[in-house]
Order: C-alpha cells, then structure tokens, then sequence
C-alpha cells in the first residue's frame, strides 16, 4: 500500500492509502465528498545516523572484499560453563 496526497479546494489536504500505481487524478474528500485532486510532492525520507551509515558502509565493505584468517584464533584461558538448564534434561 503507497500513501497518496490529495487537495480539497474546500478542505485542505489529506491522505489517502491505495494499491500502488491505483490512485486517481481526482478523488472524492472523505469530509465534504467534493473532489480533489492529486498533490505530487516528495517522498517522507529519513535522513540516515552516522553510526548506520558507518555500518553500512562496513557491511558493504565486507561483502566486496571479506577478512581471511590465516590461522586458528588462540582458546580463552575461561572456560564456559554449561547453562544449568541442560543438567536437567534426560542422558541416554
């Protein structure tokens, strides 16, 4: 569904949501049932954060040409303890 803005001569504008590529030239004002006609304006953008476009830039970065490892990444003196959880479930 795309979002459509129209003008009522009477009014105002307002905004109508429709199947894309189906809205009208004119369409009827949902308050005084005149017609109004198709408002062409610019789409509601959102500018990007830096933090986003930064991983953005990472990802696509990532994608084109991705980190190769050459060895084995050494094992943490820290072993991880099982959940507690687990303990409880049936051995075979």
């Amino acid at each position: 569904m795309a979002t459509y803005e129209y003008l009522c001569s009477r009014c105002g504008p307002f905004d109508v949501k429709l199947a894309m590529g189906t809205a009208p030239e004119v369409y009827g004002c949902p308050v005084c049932a005149g017609s109004a006609r198709r408002v062409y304006s610019s789409p509601g953008l959102l500018p990007t954060s830096n933090v986003a476009a930064a991983l953005h830039d990472q990802e696509e970065q990532a994608r084109e040409a991705p980190a190769v490892v050459s060895e084995v990444p050494p094992r943490s003196g820290v072993r991880q303890q099982p959940h507690p959880a687990l303990s409880r479930l049936p051995r075979p």
